[in-house]
């Protein structure tokens, strides 16, 4: 069961699966709380250690916009600069709710993937008004900057901060998947699932996976682990956490 304790009143939810969770730590307790509330139990593994750099405040003239593309890209952005007046694209929702919580006043979501948010930006704006300004970690996923280029935008990144990916699996987790006490595993990206492959071959639990979902964000995160055999790989139909969580209590 997993309990909750408010004023005079406690609440109690069965558990109906439990899931590793892999994003960074930063990230990862609006999932846990999602998980929770359709009953799904998670123990938290990040597989990457967000850094945000030391650098300058990024320089905004001539900018029209900044783009997001993961709420790490926000904190650190806000970290250094105080601007919050500027228009901000972000790809997911995840990432515009983080923008807004800093006080951006001006957040609009894709919704989707960086496909997505460089169709939004067609959508919403043009090059004569001014750059776009990519708030970028060291390793990014798809090629945005050369879909907007080819647009005859003026495309900028700006690298504030990076991922350190984990050596190893902690104890807990290696055994509570030899112990067959998971039901499966949650993976947002290429780069984590790519670790999580390489970590569970380094810990020999290759084997145990025969009897985890893997709930896959998109469909380039499910190629990144088909090396393994799964019980199942699932994919959300879009890739956006409501889309995954609704996958996830299809399968509770």
């Amino acid at each position: 069961m997993i309990c909750w304790i408010g004023p005079g009143r406690t609440f109690w939810k069965a558990i109906n699966m439990r899931v590793l969770v892999t994003r960074p730590l930063e990230d990862a307790s609006e999932l846990v709380t999602a998980l929770a509330d359709i009953g799904v139990d998670a123990l938290v593994e990040p597989l990457l250690k967000i850094k945000l750099l030391d650098a300058p405040g990024p320089e905004l003239d001539g900018v029209q916009a900044l783009l997001v593309t993961s709420a790490n890209g926000a904190r650190a952005f806000a970290r250094l600069s105080p601007a919050r007046d500027i228009d901000v694209y972000t790809v997911g929702d995840a990432s515009a709710r983080a923008a807004r919580d800093l006080g951006f006043s001006s957040v609009e979501s894709a919704s989707g993937n960086v496909d997505s948010l460089a169709a939004l930006v067609r959508e919403r704006l043009t090059p004569e008004n001014g750059a776009l300004l990519h708030i970028a970690g060291s390793c990014i996923a798809g090629d945005i900057g050369g879909q907007l280029t080819a647009d005859g935008f003026d495309y900028r990144r700006c690298v504030l901060y990076g991922a350190e990916k984990a050596s190893e699996l902690t104890m807990d987790t290696r055994q509570i998947i030899q112990s067959g006490g998971l039901d499966g595993v949650v993976l947002y990206s290429p780069r984590t699932a790519s670790s999580l492959v390489s970590l569970l071959h380094a810990a020999e639990l290759v084997a145990p996976c025969e009897r985890l979902k893997a709930f896959c964000l998109s469909p380039a995160v499910a190629d990144s682990i088909s090396g393994i055999n799964w019980q199942a790989i699932v994919v959300a139909a879009s890739p956006d956490q409501v889309a995954l969580i609704e996958t996830i209590r299809a399968h509770a």
